[in-house]
């Protein structure tokens, strides 16, 4: 067994519980997010505000990816939802 084969064995049980947690606290943590970059804001006097809300909401949407692991695509992270026999769209 290879060294990345025995580190995921032992960390799979640890992936359900940071699931389990992420859907449980999620709401309290990007409200921690949201608090935190507007301080940073501030004291940056707006200085870095673009790279400030690109990482809080990357940092948001790794926690609705740990959040909803187990729902599937079609629960809100941009996965296609059309049923797999329909005819495509008329062409605009």
């Amino acid at each position: 067994m290879g060294l990345l084969d025995n580190l995921k064995a032992k960390l799979g049980p640890a992936k359900g519980k940071v699931s389990d947690l992420a859907h449980q606290h999620g709401p309290k943590v990007q409200h921690g997010l949201d608090k935190a970059a507007k301080v940073v804001d501030e004291k940056t006097k707006g200085k870095y505000s673009e790279k400030i809300q690109s990482g809080t909401g990357k940092a948001k949407g790794a926690m609705d990816r740990l959040a909803h692991k187990d729902e599937g695509p079609s629960r809100g992270t941009g996965g296609d939802t059309t049923p797999p026999n329909s005819p495509p769209p008329p062409a605009s």
